[in-house]
Parts: structure tokens; C-alpha cells; sequence
């Protein structure tokens, strides 16, 4: 039997405050990686405090790549994301160093790791005609339309996330079929790696959910509703006719702190809404992730001597 000759690369996934940054960066300092994000947040530039992103004295100690790619009023689509991580990764690999994927974005996964089904291109008409609707009658009713000719995508979908809503709807209307078949069908080409894929996840939910309003404060204490104000301020932002439609402005925390700032409810309504909507998440995330083949799970916090054994029986003896 051939040996497996591709090159190596670690996945480190999970929930949303679980700690994989901390994990990513100690891994990559001790086996010489180089981080590469997957991350629908990290992408966009300003967003630092709210998205955790890594500070400038963690990117300093290990190099990360796709951070700050894309201005926030910037769409970048899951496909894009596939290409830029595969060359990110082919350039790592060449160097002698161990791409480290870090992240919860389950879709950027699926991209990159499985490749994307074909799908139509977009269309104007019927994009117009779901956004008329929408502004008829909300776009939770529109959810709900779509639960009925595809739960499975509806399950996946925030009732505030009218871009993946509105796509959802578009590709069911052009092809009558539902979105979620067509990305179970036959995929493009599986990444060239050998990846170690490494679930980060506390085996209480109440510690995940304590570990989120922890990090949550110390965003505030941070100055997180000043990033916010800041990215409200800038020109490309104040030219978007519905900011809170862009993929940026949606990521939990920016959408609460941008209603916020519109005069909506109380500081601690705020704050409550947030912490609830990084749980809701962090939730999307676990289910994703308890479909995903040939992950390992481990509980950060008393698995550690199991995560460096899983590290160990993967990486070359040096």
C-alpha cells in the first residue's frame, strides 16, 4: 500500500468562544504553522473587538492569512474564501510550514475542505421580486416560506440573515430544487491535504454559554461600541442605503451594537440581545459540526493531554 504522500494540515474547529485562537497559536508556535482563519467576521477590516479578532501582538507571534481581506461594505462569498484558503495554504505548505485552519464558519469549511456544488447564477427578476416581497411582508415571513420547500436550509438560516434567505428562495424558485440538495450533490475537487480535524467544544453547554458573556464584557470594557461608531462613521458605510443587510454589519454583536446606536432599547437590552445571539450561533455551530465526518471532539478544558496525543500521532516525529 502507497503511502499517503499529501501534505499535512490541522483544522481546528468549534463553537464560538470555545478558544480555538488560543489553541490555534500555541499549536502553530510549537510545530511551526502559520494560522489561516475561517472566519466570516475576521474577513472585514475594522472589525477587531467585536469579532475577537487576533491583536497585533498574536499576529506578530504566528502569521495568520485571511484577515482583514474585504472592506466591510465589501461582499466575499464562501467561493472566494475556497480560492484565497487553497492559495494561502498551497503557499504554506511549499515553505515547510503546517497550514493551521482556525475557525467556526461551517460553510467556509465546506467550501474549502469539500468544494462547492454548482449552482445558477444569480437572477435580477427574481431577486427584485424576493426583495419586493420582503419589504411587503419581512423577511421572517420569508423564512418561513422557505422552511416549507426546504427545512433543512431554513434550519441553517438566521430569520435576520436576508442575504442567504433571499439566495435560498432565488435557487428553489429558478431550479425547483432546494438549496441544501444541491449542495449535498457531487462536489468540486476535495482539498489536496491530509487534515486533522480537531472539534473544540465544552462538554457542559453552561460553560460555553458562561465563557460567551464573559468575552462579551470584555468587549465592552474594550471599547467595542466605539469600533462600531467608528465603522458607522466611514464614507464607504454611510453610502450603503440598508447597512444592516451587509454581511459585516450582521455578524453577532455588530447588528445589536448598530440598533443600539439607532436608539434601540436600553444598554443592558443590548447587551442581553447580543450575548443571546452569540448562544443562538454558537448553537448553529454545534449542529453543523455533529454532522461533519472524521472530527474528533474534545472539551478544551480537561482534554488537553488527548489533544496533544491526537497532535502527536499526526505530525511527522521531528
Amino acid at each position: 500500500m502507497s503511502l499517503d504522500a499529501r501534505p499535512l494540515a490541522i483544522a481546528i474547529m468549534g463553537p464560538t468562544a470555545s478558544g480555538k485562537t488560543a489553541f490555534a497559536l500555541d499549536v502553530a508556535a510549537r510545530v511551526g504553522g502559520e494560522i489561516v482563519s475561517v472566519d466570516s467576521a475576521l474577513v472585514y477590516r475594522g472589525l477587531d473587538i467585536g469579532a475577537a479578532k487576533p491583536t497585533p501582538a498574536e499576529q506578530a507571534r504566528v502569521p495568520h492569512h485571511l484577515l482583514d481581506v474585504r472592506d466591510p461594505w465589501q461582499a466575499y462569498s464562501a467561493a472566494e474564501f475556497a480560492d484565497d484558503a487553497r492559495r494561502a495554504l498551497d503557499d504554506i505548505a511549499a515553505r515547510g510550514r503546517l497550514p493551521i485552519l482556525a475557525g467556526g464558519t461551517g460553510l467556509y469549511f465546506q467550501a474549502l475542505l469539500e468544494g462547492l456544488a454548482a449552482m445558477p447564477a444569480a437572477d435580477a427578476g427574481v431577486r427584485a421580486d424576493i426583495t419586493a416581497q420582503a419589504q411587503a411582508c419581512g423577511w421572517p415571513a420569508l423564512h418561513a416560506e422557505l422552511a416549507k420547500v426546504d427545512p433543512a436550509a431554513a434550519a441553517r438560516i438566521h430569520t435576520t440573515d436576508p442575504q442567504r434567505i433571499q439566495r435560498a428562495l432565488e435557487v428553489y424558485r429558478l431550479t425547483g430544487r432546494p438549496i441544501s440538495d444541491l449542495q449535498n450533490a457531487a462536489r468540486g475537487a476535495r482539498l489536496p491535504f491530509r487534515v486533522l480535524k480537531l472539534v473544540l467544544a465544552p462538554a457542559d453547554r453552561a460553560v460555553l454559554h458562561a465563557r460567551i458573556a464573559r468575552r462579551f464584557d470584555l468587549m465592552l470594557d474594550a471599547g467595542f461600541l466605539d469600533e462600531v461608531h467608528r465603522l458607522r462613521a466611514l464614507p464607504g458605510m454611510q453610502a450603503v442605503a440598508a447597512p444592516l443587510d451587509l454581511p459585516a454589519v450582521r455578524a453577532v454583536g455588530y447588528r445589536q451594537a448598530w440598533e443600539f446606536l439607532d436608539g434601540q432599547g436600553t444598554a443592558a437590552d443590548f447587551r442581553e440581545r447580543a450575548i443571546a445571539a452569540t448562544r443562538q450561533l454558537a448553537k448553529r455551530q454545534l449542529t453543523w459540526l455533529r454532522g461533519e465526518r472524521d472530527v474528533r471532539w474534545f472539551d478544551p478544558a480537561t482534554d488537553r493531554a488527548r489533544l496533544d496525543e491526537a497532535l502527536a500521532l499526526f505530525l511527522p516525529a521531528s
